[in-house]
């Protein structure tokens, strides 16, 4: 999986970041003195004028100038310094002005340099809570019983249906069987996690509880059944909003949810009448902080608007009418009042709209009746075929019911391997094919019903047809098989992109990227394109959609998880950092760089290493990018093999699971799913580290056509996903170990992504929240740079916190909710730390509730502010 920073890159060993001094008058205050005199040190110079510009002047970078901040914060003499602030004012002169008036007039909490709207209220150190090793192995032993469990009584339940189903006398009668047995085991898996969190936890209430406790065990397993439940399939349904209704919570009529982020806590959401929640949006209902649990309230009035990869932390609440846009977060205690738009990490006030399409006629009966189509479709179509279609198969072709009846085929070893190694064969790469034909065509197919820049009412045929647009060519195989490669390109023309005439770099894609209609996607010319980018070309409203063209520029560099949504303000020749959140209104950006949420201005460029130039063009960037090429496909073909491998195995473990059935019985079904996920996990595990060939990775600095960068892709593809069936356990922690994370004892991840595990470095009992991310490497304009990044003892990451190379957090430090944390920073012991880009949060420290025990209700403010109805109208307290 590639990952690459948009920030720039240090230079080479042997030489300053900051080669000269610059001409310019000298410091004429103590500040500026002082500062030159840190800046000097920085970057290893005599002496640094006080009028020459860090970038433009002196050739200073990202990661210097974050050293710099660093140095400064740690002098009790001078002001403290963010990096916002080295943008703003980028020379000594003007920087010494400005952090000496901010020090003469500031308040408490400012975050991104701006007030934000209704600060958080907890203003104490927080508390760590520290669990016992008993607790800890008792809570892992007690998780694994519980696994253990469920997968006997779902193989139990399966092998009784499938026998069942077996005895069909003919086509017609085994389908019937399927349709029945199938659409009781659905049901059945929709009740159980209703059942299991009415039995062992009740309602909600905000309160907090350590991790690893009897508390947390209920906890973890109401969450792991809901994350199971095939309800999240029907995200984006009316039919998912009856499901989280039935689980507790309160919201109104015509709602619609397209995150797929489940909300725990459901008792302590309310969503008001009318709202609109976009995908990948987390309003959880709980975080982890500082070793324990806490649950409250999230709370969205009327008419709201909730945009794509937004946070909402517990105890916050958004008024009737209110806009919360793309990539933004609200902190604990935040509020936004009746009527407002907000954007930004944490939230602050904007006159955007980002409800940009005209309302449609979407009744309570157009729902319904989509409701009860899907349903049709689910019991008489696709179940029966999940469940039937491998015996109706056998009918229709005996033999090869035959070759697997243990009493009527006597096979050898050999023919038995022969056999797995077909099947697994056509499993794999008939899918490859078949789904590649499928992608190209039936999109197509359904995107002639659709028109641009057209709106249509939800829940009619038009949506539909785009929801499975967007689900087929969306499928995270392809982009992870041709990603990090010159393949992507054609893989991504070939859904329908309009990527203009490509300059080829051998990486302009990585291997994750999405949309919703690959038909409305235009990328300019000579722009590369890092992970996790969304492009958002659908615009919804609470009873209509529409899908409108989204265009990137010629000759931009995007970072890791953006969200570039239609009628983005950025032109030709930008660079958008990590994180960034796009703008929607002012003058088209061009020439810039942009950086955080809200976004600001950066420079687009600085003076950097040249070393690797040669290789950026002419005929060494031809003979390079065709070793490039030759190798990537090297790396396709070995990760398939893999792939296939892994397959072989899984289908020879079920091959010998039915011929032991007749003689073990139903165990040895259940044995088959602890058995599939124990040894997905170890093969994983060993080919990440047979690529390393055991070794440990070291900080790197190179050009992506070095060949160290090609073997380093190869590490990137080996999956990962089933590190998410882990999350919330002690099992985690044996897995980073085994992955090569240098990792303390009683840590709890409850779902962070690290990209370099053997470069990252995790203390003692450290909190680390879902969603986020140990980032360990950049790659922007053709060089590549690894290093080590540092958490200390009992640090807290809140929910998608981005942390990036070069890092320390000190022992007991908080980087919070949807923070992004910048290369080269040192984060202070028991600090807290906020916003995108991450500054200290001066005054503003999240405390748990002191005192409050596990099964202990308690309320807050922020909680008690908002109070809802089951039918979604919402006041406002005064």
């Amino acid at each position: 999986m590639v990952e690459k920073s948009a920030e720039v890159l240090t230079t080479g060993s042997g030489d300053s970041a900051i080669a000269r001094s610059g001409s310019g008058g000298p410091a004429t205050t103590d500040t500026e003195t002082k500062l030159a005199e840190v800046l000097a040190d920085v970057a290893c110079v005599e002496e640094v004028s006080a009028d020459s510009n860090f970038f433009d002047d002196l050739g200073a970078n990202s990661l210097v100038m974050a050293q710099f901040c660093a140095r400064v914060r740690k002098r009790p003499d001078l002001p403290s310094a963010t990096i916002k602030d080295i943008y703003r004012h980028p020379t000594i002169r003007s920087l010494a002005a400005a952090l000496t008036q901010n020090q003469t007039t500031s308040t408490p909490t400012h975050v991104n340099g701006t007030r934000p709207a209704s600060p958080p209220e907890h203003v104490t150190a927080p508390q760590v809570t520290r669990a016992s090793r008993l607790d800890y192995v008792m809570c892992g032993t007690l998780q694994l019983l519980v696994f253990l469990a469920y997968s006997f009584v779902t193989g139990v339940v399966a092998t009784t249906g499938y026998e069942w189903v077996s005895t069909g006398s003919d086509l017609l009668d085994v389908y019937l069987r399927s349709m029945a047995f199938g659409g009781l085991g659905f049901v059945m898996m929709c009740a159980v996690p209703i059942v299991a969190k009415w039995t062992l936890v009740g309602r909600w209430t905000p309160r907090e509880f350590p991790v690893w406790s009897p508390a947390y065990l209920r906890f973890w397993i109401v969450k792991v059944l809901l994350h199971a439940n095939p309800m999240i399939l029907f995200v984006g349904n009316p039919l998912y909003v009856l499901y989280l209704r039935a689980l507790g919570a309160r919201i109104g009529k015509g709602v619609t949810i397209l995150s797929r982020q489940v909300p725990v806590c459901t008792d302590l959401l309310t969503i008001g009448a009318g709202t609109i929640v976009r995908k990948d949006s987390h309003f959880l209902c709980y975080r982890a902080h500082a070793g324990r649990i806490q649950t409250g309230t999230v709370t969205i009035g009327r008419d709201a608007f909730i945009g794509e990869k937004t946070v909402l932390d517990i105890d916050t609440s958004m008024g009737d009418g209110t806009q919360l846009g793309h990539t933004s977060a609200l902190y604990r205690g935040q509020t936004i009042p009746q009527g407002e738009s907000h954007h930004g990490s944490p939230a602050q006030r904007t006159d955007v709209d980002h409800v940009r399409v005209a309302p449609a006629r979407c009744g309570t009966l157009r729902r319904a009746c989509f409701g009860v189509s899907t349903l049709l479709q689910l019991f008489l179509v696709y179940i029966p075929l999940a469940v039937g279609g491998v015996y109706m198969l056998f009918i229709e072709v005996p033999a090869l019911g035959d070759r697997l009846d243990p009493d009527t085929s006597h096979v050898s070893v050999s023919h038995f391997l022969i056999d797995a190694l077909a099947l697994s064969a056509v499993l794999l790469f008939g899918f490859v094919v078949v789904g590649l034909a499928a992608l190209y065509t039936v999109p197509r197919l359904l995107n002639l019903a659709i028109k641009p820049d057209k709106p249509y009412p939800l829940y009619g045929f038009q949506y539909a047809a785009h929801r499975m647009i967007s689900q087929m060519t969306n499928i995270r195989f392809y982009a992870w098989l041709f990603g990090d490669s010159s393949f992507i390109v054609h893989y991504l023309r070939g859904l329908g992109y309009n990527l203009s005439r490509v300059e080829q770099t051998g990486s302009n894609f990585g291997t994750e990227v999405k949309h919703e209609s690959p038909y409305l996607v235009s990328v300019g010319r000579g722009t590369m394109v890092a992970d996790g980018l969304s492009i958002v070309n659908a615009e919804y409203s609470s009873t209509s959609f529409q899908v409108s063209r989204a265009s990137i520029g010629p000759h931009n560099f995007l970072g890791n998880n953006i969200v570039y949504p239609a009628g983005g303000r950025t032109g030709e020749n930008c660079l958008l950092a990590t994180k960034v959140m796009i703008p929607l209104d002012g003058p088209v950006r061009e020439g810039v760089g942009l950086l955080g949420s809200p976004c600001f201005e950066i420079p687009r460029s600085v003076e950097r290493d040249t070393r690797f130039d040669h290789l950026r063009s002419g005929n060494e960037l031809r003979r390079h990018l065709g070793m490039k090429n030759r190798y990537n496909l090297c790396t396709i073909a070995l990760h398939l093999i893999l792939r296939w491998l892994h397959t072989f195995v899984l289908t020879a473990l079920g091959l010998v699971s039915v011929v032991l059935y007749g003689a073990v019985g139903q165990v040895v079904i259940a044995c088959y799913l602890a058995l599939t996920l124990g040894f997905s996990t170890l093969y994983y595990v060993l080919v990440e580290r047979w690529l390393l060939l055991f070794r440990r990775l070291r900080p790197q600095l190179c050009s992506i056509y070095d060949p160290y960068f090609w073997w380093h892709e190869r590490l990137w593809k080996v999956p990962s996903e089933f590190l998410n069936l882990f999350n919330g356990t002690p099992f985690k922690n044996v897995i980073w170990r085994l992955l090569g994370v240098r990792i303390g004892s009683r840590v709890f991840d409850d779902g962070c992504y690290l990209t370099e595990r053997s470069l990252a470095a995790i203390g003692d009992g450290c909190t680390l929240n879902a969603g986020s991310k140990i980032q360990c490497h950049s790659q922007e304009d053709g060089t590549f740079k690894s290093d080590y990044s540092t958490l200390g003892d009992h640090c807290t990451l809140g929910v998608g916190a981005h942390v990036h190379y070069g890092v320390t957090l000190g022992d007991g430090a908080v980087l919070t909710t949807d923070s992004f944390l910048m290369k080269g920073e040192e984060v202070p012991a028991n600090a807290l730390w906020g916003g995108n880009p991450a500054v200290e949060m001066t005054g503003a420290r999240e405390e748990p509730l002191v005192g409050v025990e596990s099964g202990t209700s308690t309320s807050t403010p922020a909680a008690a502010a908002v109070t809802a109805s089951t039918d979604g109208q919402t006041s406002t307290a005064s």
